[in-house]
Order: structure tokens, then C-alpha cells, then sequence
């Protein structure tokens, strides 16, 4: 609890070999202060940590000695709820502890897009939420489960690696399943979950083929998938589960996929002015001109961008629409949306076109300065005669 205490809003507790306790806020790594003082951690207090919070789970311990790493979870009673990650490194053992929230988030309360309140409104097809580690995927997820338990009268089964929100059966009935303690791989929770009557199946992670197939058979046969995936957009998330396929197969996945996929949600979380994080969100749904692109490919006029952004009035967006609209309200900065946007130039015609409607100058005119003439002046025969001088030459000009 001391390290939770050091700093406001902690996301991570760190433990590595040869560096003091550390606690991650704001994106921003900070050593916490003890007392007697501890300035290097040493192998033995690691390990003794991460034999803590592993305890005697031989699936985690197993996993930890054949593939050098393993997920847990940890709690400090009722008080902070914690996802763990033991790994090797260097002939070591590192721990990075995330702390999870341990209450439920609504989409209200996480100032989501008015668009995100049709998803819990499905009841059939793939959801899928992506963006890298720490962009608030899970976060996300669960705010659209707890708008599900409290709206309808079905059955959800979770397959989690850990069990990072516990949620409370509302008007829907919840059965979470931790991998590692409850079933041991994500496809075979997957196909055991089909049999457990669920109307609703969250899957921690889309990490191989066999899950991808199973999760498309299940969301064609009446069920509503969501899940995550590690990439940066839309496009990209269509090409990585059709890169998880060989070539031969890759024809019928894109048919399947095109009558399932009914929304992805692309995050990044960007510094916020003041401190603080704010997510960007990419919103892509389904229609004739997504439906098509997924079957057929993109192409000139037919990008996963363009079609995003034809349909703005509808509330899809792009990270750039995410960029401008939150640099508009005041939330990030102008180089922050610049950072975090897909299309530099056309974020800046739009900061640029914003900056005029405040009446705000997007040139310097005061840097700018007119390059002065040179004049060459030519001494007449006559004025040499009368004895006047010629101007001299620039320095410049070399004279013969």
C-alpha cells in the first residue's frame, strides 16, 4: 500500500533486479521512498515476491520455467486488485504488477462516444476492441458488459488471462473463467463455452488461429463475441486475423468475417492537458461499403480510413476526427494530436482551420522579412573624369 500511496493514480508497480521499487503514473516511471531506504532490489527479494504472489500454482510456476513468463493475479484484500507478469530476464526475474480498478467503469463515467452505446445494444456477431498494452482495451470491455448485466436477462461467460474486473450479477447471470485455473487454453474454453449456453462471450485475447475460427463459428451461430486484439486500426486488425490464416483459407474468412464483424474499436491513450490520460477512439461498424472491403480487399477509394470517415455524421471516426475533436475541447495539445493522429498533414489543416475560427494567428507575420535588392552601381567614364567616386561593389561581387 506504501507504493500505491506514493504517487496519485498509480497504473504499475515494478520490481527489477538492480533498481529501487517503482511506481508508473502518468506514463511516468518514479521510485518510492522506504524506510530503511531500498536503492537496489537483489535476485532474492524478487524472487521471494514473485513466489508470494504465484504461491503453489504449478500451472503458473510450469509456465514460468518453460516459456519464461507468467500472468497472474494478486489482491490486497479488499483495498487493490492487481494483473501480473513474472518474466526472465538476464538470467533474473522481473515483476510488473497493473493495478485494476475495482469498480466497474460505465461508458458514461469513461466520456465514451455516444456511438459506443450501441454495442451493448448487439446480439450477434464479433466485437472487437484493439490498441497496444495499457490502452485501456479491458477497461472498455467491461464498462459494455456492465451495460449488458444491467439491461439484459442473458447469460455471459468470460474466458480471462487474469480475471481482471469481477462483476456482479445484475439483471444478466456472470460465470468468469480464469486460464490457468479454470481452463487452459483459450480456444478449448472457447468450445467448452458453446456448450454452456451463453448469449454473451467475452475472450481475453484473439492470440491464435484455432481461437479466430472458433470465435467466427460462434458469433454465426447466435452469439455475441467480444474480444481483443493487439493492433494500431481498423486495417490493420482485418489483415492480422487474415494473416493468422494461410492464403488458400483466407477466401472464406474474409466471407465469414464479413457477415460477423459488426464493430472494432481502436484505442490510444494520450497525455492529457493538465495530467492525466484521455482515450482516442477509432470507431468502425458494419455496412454494404465495410462488408465489401473486408471481402474483396481495399483499394483506391475504398480504404478502411476513407470509408471511416464518409461516415463521421454517423459517429464512426478516425483517429484524426479523435485528435481534432479532443485538441477543439481543450483536452490534448496541439503536438499531442499531432503525435497520436494517422494523417499528419491533414490534422494540421484542421488545427489550422480551428485556430482561425478562434481568431487565433496560425502564421508568425512578424518573423517574416522582405530580402532587400542588391544594386550594383557601374562609375560612368564621365564622373571618373570629374574626379567623383563610384559606389563601391558588395562584398560579394568581385570586380575585375
Amino acid at each position: 500500500m506504501t507504493m500505491l500511496a506514493s504517487q496519485p493514480e498509480v497504473s504499475d508497480v515494478l520490481f527489477t533486479v538492480g533498481r529501487p521499487p517503482q511506481v508508473e503514473a502518468y506514463g511516468e516511471l518514479k521510485p518510492v521512498t522506504f524506510d530503511p531506504p531500498i536503492e537496489k532490489l537483489s535476485p532474492f527479494q524478487i524472487e521471494t515476491i514473485a513466489q508470494n504472489i504465484i504461491g503453489d500454482n504449478l500451472w503458473q510456476i510450469e509456465d514460468l520455467l518453460r516459456h519464461g513468463s507468467c500472468d497472474a493475479s494478486y489482491a490486497l484484500s479488499d483495498k487493490a486488485r492487481f494483473r501480473v507478469n513474472v518474466f526472465a530476464q538476464r538470467g533474473n526475474y522481473s515483476i510488473v504488477c497493473r493495478q485494476l480498478n475495482t469498480s466497474i467503469p460505465t461508458l458514461e463515467k469513461l466520456k465514451m462516444p455516444e456511438i459506443m452505446r450501441e454495442i451493448p445494444r448487439e446480439k450477434t456477431g464479433l466485437i472487437l476492441v484493439t490498441g497496444a498494452t495499457g490502452s485501456g482495451k479491458s477497461t472498455t470491455l467491461a464498462a459494455v458488459l456492465d451495460q449488458i448485466n444491467g439491461t439484459k436477462p442473458v447469460h455471459i461467460v468470460t474466458l480471462e488471462d487474469p480475471i481482471e474486473y469481477i462483476h456482479q450479477h445484475k439483471t444478466a447471470t456472470f460465470n468468469q473463467r480464469e486460464l490457468g485455473t479454470d481452463f487452459d487454453s483459450y480456444a478449448n474454453g472457447l468450445r467448452a463455452a458453446l456448450r454452456q449456453a451463453p448469449k454473451v462471450i467475452l475472450v481475453g485475447e484473439m492470440r491464435d488461429r484455432d481461437t479466430v475460427k472458433i470465435a467466427l463459428s460462434a458469433a454465426e451461430t447466435g452469439h455475441l463475441v467480444l474480444s481483443t486484439l493487439h493492433t494500431i486500426n481498423a486495417g490493420d486488425t482485418i489483415n492480422r486475423i487474415l494473416g493468422m490464416f494461410e492464403p488458400e483459407e483466407q477466401e472464406q474468412v474474409r466471407l465469414r468475417l464479413a457477415d460477423t464483424l459488426r464493430w472494432v474499436v481502436s484505442q490510444r491513450l494520450a497525455p492529457k492537458v493538465g495530467g492525466g490520460r484521455c482515450a482516442l477512439l477509432e470507431i468502425m461498424g458494419s455496412n454494404l461499403r465495410t462488408q465489401e472491403s473486408i471481402r474483396l480487399g481495399e483499394s483506391e477509394g475504398r480504404t478502411f480510413y476513407e470509408i471511416i470517415e464518409s461516415s463521421y455524421p454517423f459517429g464512426w471516426r478516425t483517429f484524426d476526427n479523435a485528435c481534432l475533436e479532443a485538441y477543439e475541447q481543450g483536452i490534448i495539445t496541439e503536438e499531442i494530436a499531432l503525435h497520436y493522429c494517422t494523417k499528419r498533414s491533414a490534422v494540421a489543416r484542421g488545427i489550422d482551420n480551428i485556430k482561425k475560427t478562434r481568431g487565433e494567428l496560425t502564421e508568425t507575420a512578424g518573423s517574416l522579412r522582405m530580402k532587400a535588392p542588391i544594386v550594383t552601381h557601374t562609375a560612368s567614364k564621365s564622373s571618373s573624369k570629374s574626379g567623383d567616386t563610384a559606389a563601391a561593389p558588395p562584398p560579394l561581387l568581385k570586380t575585375k
